[in-house]
C-alpha cells in the first residue's frame, strides 16, 4: 500500500538509526530542508534501540548503523541510501547535518512526545466469534496464517456470506497495521456486526506467515488471496464467497474475480491503470513536482531492482476489470494522492463488462486510507484519529447485504 515509493531521486529520506543513550530515549523531530523542498524526520529511541520515520514518504522503521553515540552526541550512517547524520546536543536541540551523495542538509532536531489515539480500534469483548486459521499456497510454499471472524449471533448452522481481505502493497499484517491504524480490524469489526464474516491474513513472511516474500509479486499476491478462497470453500460454511481489497490489493480483487474465484469484490482505492502510468500520477501529487517524466519514474523504479517493482510497472489490470462478470464495489476518496480517484474510477468504469452495474463511487474529503483529512498527504495518516470513515463502512456493508 504505502511502503512501495519511489521518491529517493528526488534527495527525500528514509532514514533510522540504531542509538544507545538513556538521556536520548525518545522520540526526535526535526525537518529536512532540501532545496525548495521540506522533510519531517522522526527518530524514535528507546532501549538502545532507534529507528526513524519519515511521514511524508509513509517509510517507518528503516534500521542504519551507529558509527558513535555518547549523551549528547551521535553520528550514524544509512547504507541503504549513503546517507550518514551527525548531530550534537545544544540544550534541548540536536544540531546537526544530513549528507547524501555529496550533499549536505542541516538537521537540527527536537525532542517531541507523540501520542497517538485510535478510537475506532475494537476492543474485547466483541461480542462474537473469532477463530485462528491456516491455508497453504502450495504453489508459493507458503502458509498464510490468519483470523476468520464470525457475525453476532452466528449460530454455525446457517450459511452466510464471507468476504477475503487483501492488504496493499509491501508485506503487512492481518490488520493491515499501519501508524497505529488497524483499518482491517475495523473493517471485520464491522462486517461482524452487520451479519457478515471475514477472513484476514499476515502476507506471505510476515507475522505468523511463512513462505519467501524476496521475489514476491502482485502474482503471487493473487495466488496468496485465491488459497485463502478455496479455503473458505472447503468449509462449507458460506453462502457467497468475495473479496475485499486495498490500493494494491484492490487490483488483485478484480485478478480474483477474472479468474471466477470470487462472487464479488470491493475494490478500496484499487490500481486500474498500467503501474507505472500509476507510480507517475502518484509521484506528481505527493512530490508536487509535474515535470517528472514517466521514464524518469521507469529508470528510479528499475533501478529498484526487486521483483515486486519489476512486475508491477508494467502491470495492467485491464484485462482483468474486461473480464470481471461479479458484481463490483469500486470506490476512492478524492483527496487519495496514491492511487489517484479520478483515473482508476474511469479505468473501472471503462473497461467492465457492459451490464456489470457497478457500485463506483468517489467520496469528498477521503485520504488513500479512507480517513477524513485537510490534505491528503502521508504525513497526515498518522496525525488523523479516524482509521476509516463510517460512511464508507456502512456503504460496504450495506452493498454486500443487498
Amino acid at each position: 500500500m504505502i511502503k512501495k515509493n519511489f521518491l529517493t531521486f528526488i534527495c527525500m529520506v528514509m532514514t533510522c538509526t540504531q542509538l544507545c543513550a538513556q538521556t536520548l530515549d525518545g522520540a526526535w523531530k526535526g525537518n529536512l530542508k532540501a532545496g525548495a523542498m521540506t522533510l519531517p524526520l522522526v527518530i524514535n529511541i528507546k532501549d538502545g534501540k532507534c529507528t526513524v520515520d519519515s511521514p511524508d514518504q509513509g517509510a517507518f522503521g528503516i534500521e542504519a548503523n551507529t558509527n558513535h553515540i555518547s549523551t549528547d552526541s551521535l553520528n550514524i550512517s544509512i547504507p541503504a541510501i549513503g546517507g550518514t547524520y551527525a548531530g550534537r546536543l545544544h540544550g534541548n536541540t540536536m544540531q546537526g547535518e544530513f549528507c547524501q551523495m555529496g550533499m549536505r542538509f542541516p538537521l537540527n532536531l527536537e525532542k517531541t512526545i507523540i501520542e497517538r489515539k485510535r478510537p475506532q480500534t475494537p476492543q474485547p469483548p466483541f461480542g462474537y466469534a473469532t477463530e485462528e486459521v491456516t491455508f497453504d499456497n502450495t504453489k508459493g510454499g507458503a502458509t498464510l496464517a490468519g483470523t476468520l471472524t464470525y457475525p453476532a449471533g452466528y449460530d454455525g448452522k446457517s450459511k452466510i456470506p464471507v468476504m477475503i481481505m487483501i492488504t496493499g502493497s509491501g508485506q503487512q499484517n492481518r490488520d493491515e497495521e499501519v501508524f497505529g491504524h488497524k483499518p482491517f480490524l475495523v473493517i471485520a469489526d464491522h462486517m461482524a456486526l452487520h451479519g457478515i464474516a471475514t477472513l484476514r491474513y499476515d502476507d506471505r513472511a510476515t507475522g505468523k506467515s511463512t513462505g519467501d516474500a524476496t521475489t514476491f509479486t502482485t502474482g503471487d499476491a493473487m495466488e496468496d488471496a485465491a488459497a485463502g478462497i478455496e479455503y473458505l470453500r472447503s468449509t462449507g460454511k458460506f453462502s457467497k464467497i468475495g473479496a475485499l481489497g486495498h490500493s494494491e490489493g484492490g487490483t488483485v480483487a478484480f485478478m480474483l474475480a477474472a479468474r471466477g474465484k470470487a462472487d464479488f469484490i470491493v475494490s478500496m482505492a484499487g490500481c486500474a491503470v498500467r503501474g507505472d502510468s500509476l507510480l507517475l500520477k502518484q509521484t506528481q501529487a505527493i512530490s508536487g513536482i509535474q515535470t517528472i517524466t514517466l521514464e524518469q519514474v521507469r529508470t528510479m523504479a528499475k533501478s529498484q531492482n526487486n521483483a515486486w517493482t519489476n512486475y508491477f510497472i508494467d502491470f495492467s489490470p485491464k484485462a482483468d476489470i474486461a473480464r470481471t462478470k461479479c458484481p463490483v464495489m469500486a470506490i476512492n476518496g478524492d483527496k487519495d494522492l496514491q492511487v489517484d480517484a479520478d483515473i482508476n474510477l474511469e479505468s473501472i468504469r471503462r473497461n467492465l463488462p457492459t451490464g456489470n452495474n457497478a457500485n463506483i463511487k468517489k467520496y469528498a474529503g477521503l485520504n488513500h486510507l479512507f480517513q477524513h483529512c485537510t490534505t491528503g498527504k502521508v504525513g497526515e495518516y498518522a496525525e488523523i484519529e479516524e482509521t476509516i470513515s463510517q460512511e464508507v463502512l456502512n456503504d460496504i456493508s450495506k452493498w454486500i447485504v443487498k
